[in-house]
């Protein structure tokens, strides 16, 4: 069945589609919505606080007003119910004023701001069921709307496009839903039962599916040239440094050299707090190569990052002997051309990069060992493509600071082993937490251009780009606007995001960590890759839509020098966020995220692309991790070959799905 035999949807919406990685309607079928409306639970408006989205039924009071101003419009009505009266509020939405009628209750759905102190309803939509109602990722050129309706038409095909893809004795023994029903609980769950119901099913889907193709990587590994280098290689390394090694950064380095030691290529993943050292560690490994006489390649993942690595390396390397250089996709043709040569006839004996590194044209004299800085910014693929530039079988390095629980980690990076660092090196300032509410941001941006004044600069991050239909929450693009011309005026303003062109991208982090800028505002684009040490201050917009671990990560782009520094939550007072005010302990963090939100919500959420695991959603728990793992094992004791050889085949899909490039930047 074809996209376009789908009851509304043309040519020019199913390439709109194909942009978005949906060519087939099993694939409209199986991209799960984000998340949901709840229109079924009524709150009563004495019951509201400003951040929540909610349901409210209540009567029209007096007449709607319409306002224009600028060129916009703004209809605002005062809506009641038996417990308080309300403002409501609607942007360029002017036919809304026609819609409200004193004549009988109306439910409204929105999230509840404040203007003037006050709680406000802002730009609520007018619902006409009480229901669980599918909501899904933005598509540029298809309304929300009309997605949903495209849902609905392949959803009536559901049978046999979503064929199930585990075996009958599984489903029984764990009590999961089939995978045809669990689709249709998905797309129009009856309640919450069955949501939870299909939810658990297609998480334990991808946890086994994901081990199956995690299992053939592990199986694809070869024999290689071993490492010959000093006992004392590690130390010498250490004593080479202008800081001392923590012991946790000596235990890595030492478990790294042992790999390197072997016949079989290592494959091994060093997660680390944010300044627990592991770019030090990667940088003894590369020296280790150089000792043994072997050619390295460092991959990150943004042009930013690589230089930066390089001016690390050019200060920590080259004095020990190191040629390093530099390849990236922007280079000029001639520069590019030299490089080139310089990485085929050896004279770098350390490559840094971006994804420049895998391409077509370049060949290494002897390359021996892989790293790849921000694991979970690659995909397997990209770490496979480098390495069968090799001879023989490279040793990979791979190198992450998300932290999480060791138990999540055995199953994502299933095909690594694990090292981690659990010590930052002395004499680190905390970057000290606040959660800031609506009333208080005229102080807060006081104190933004206090510290300005000083020579310090703010990163001001944004959930989203630009404004969004479905999402009341502050985009990038607004914010930069309204502070341009408004609190703000007076400094520097940047603004970047993950899509803008690479060029324009670099230019203004540049401006940034050259001190040109005193503001940055952005999306999590600066999540990684940008190092500036006058950076004091990090404000948050929408906290409370982050995971504690990405917010985490956020925060750890300030405090990177030794002012004191701060980082800004804003949004209202809860028990989750003051998690993160209480410790700058990642690894702590990571286990409060996944006792209050579950795994899902670990790697945060990227502002493109998907999780490398398509389970990483909320709703399961370690336990499911653990049945999986059971599950997997049991398959493979005798009596079950015909139930094996189907996950096999289930996770041809995911083996493709998960070793693709994914890439954020």
């Amino acid at each position: 069945m074809e996209l376009t035999e789908l009851k509304g949807l043309g040519a020019t919406r199913a390439a709109l589609l194909k942009e978005a990685g949906i060519t087939t309607p099993e694939d409209l079928l199986l991209r799960l919505p984000s998340s949901y409306k709840d229109t079924v639970h009524i709150r009563e408006i004495s019951s509201l606080r400003p951040g929540q989205s909610a349901c409210v039924q209540v009567y029209v009071k007096g007449a709607p007003r319409l306002a224009r101003f600028s060129g916009k419009t703004m209809v605002s009505a005062a809506v009641a119910d038996e417990t308080g009266v309300l403002q409501a509020r609607w942007f360029n939405q002017p036919w809304i004023k026609d819609l409200l009628t004193p004549e009988g209750p109306v439910l409204l759905y929105g999230r509840v701001g404040v203007y003037q102190g006050r709680p406000v309803l802002v730009s609520p939509s007018i619902e006409k069921e009480r229901a669980l109602i599918a909501q899904y990722r933005p598509i540029k050129g298809i309304p929300g709307k009309t997605y949903a309706g495209f849902v609905r038409e392949a959803l009536k095909g559901v049978s046999s496009l979503c064929p199930e893809t585990l075996p009958g004795e599984t489903l029984l023994r764990h009590g999961l839903m089939g995978r045809t029903d669990a689709v249709c609980a998905a797309h129009c769950p009856e309640d919450e039962q069955a949501l939870a119901l299909s939810r658990r099913r297609f998480d334990f889907e991808d946890l086994l599916l994901y081990q199956a193709a995690m299992d053939r990587l592990r199986g694809e590994k070869q024999k290689t040239a071993p490492f010959s280098f000093p006992p004392e290689g590690p130390s010498r390394f250490w004593a080479s440094l202008p800081f001392p090694p923590t012991s946790a950064q000596k235990r890595v380095l030492d478990e790294i050299a042992a790999d390197l030691r072997k016949d079989t290529p290592m494959s091994r993943l060093v997660q680390g707090d944010v300044g627990c050292g592991k770019t030090a560690i990667a940088f003894g490994a590369l020296y280790l190569a150089h000792l043994a006489g072997f050619q390295a390649a460092l991959m990150a993942p943004t042009e930013i990052l690589a230089r930066q690595h390089l001016e690390s390396a050019s200060s920590l390397l080259a004095p020990l002997g190191l040629r390093c250089g530099l390849l990236t996709g922007h280079m000029k043709s001639g520069e590019r051309a030299a490089a080139l040569s310089a990485i085929q006839t050896g004279a770098w004996d350390v490559v840094i990069g971006t994804h420049a590194l895998i391409s077509p044209d370049v060949r290494y004299l002897r390359l021996g060992l892989v790293v790849t800085d921000e694991q979970h910014r690659f995909g397997v693929r990209q770490r496979r493509t480098l390495a069968l530039k090799a001879e023989n079988e490279p040793h990979t390095l791979v190198m992450s600071a998300t932290p999480i629980p060791r138990s999540l980690a055995l199953v994502l990076y299933g095909d690594l082993e694990l090292s981690v660092v659990d010590e930052l090196p002395p004499g680190r300032t905390p970057v000290r937490t606040r959660i800031v509410p609506e009333e208080k941001r005229a102080g807060l941006y006081d104190f933004i251009i206090r510290q300005a004044k000083e020579g310090f600069q703010t990163y001001i991050v944004c959930p989203l780009v630009e404004e969004s239909e479905t999402l009341d929450v502050p985009s990038a693009q607004q914010v930069y606007a309204e502070l341009c011309q408004g609190p703000l005026r007076s400094l520097r303003l940047g603004l970047t995001w993950g899509s803008q062109r690479q060029e324009e991208k670099e230019q203004v982090i540049a401006a940034f960590s050259e001190g040109r800028l005193d503001v940055l505002v952005s999306t999590t684009v600066i999540e990684v890759g940008v190092n500036v040490p006058r950076a004091t201050v990090m404000v948050i917009e929408s906290a409370e839509r982050f995971g504690l671990s990405q917010l985490h990560q956020l925060r750890g782009r300030v405090g990177r020098g030794a002012q004191e520094s701060w980082c800004f939550l804003m949004a209202e007072k809860n028990e989750r966020l003051d998690a993160l005010c209480r410790t700058n302990d990642g690894f702590e963090i990571a286990r409060e995220d996944l006792r209050q939100r579950g795994p899902g919500e670990l790697l945060g959420t990227q502002q493109h692309g998907v999780p490398m695991l398509p389970a990483l959603r909320e709703g399961y728990d370690v336990a499911l991790i653990e049945q999986t793992r059971d599950e997997w094992k049991r398959l493979h004791s005798p009596g079950h070959e015909a139930a094996l050889a189907q996950v096999n085949q289930s996770a041809e899909a995911v083996f493709r799905r998960t070793t693709e490039t994914v890439a954020f930047n």
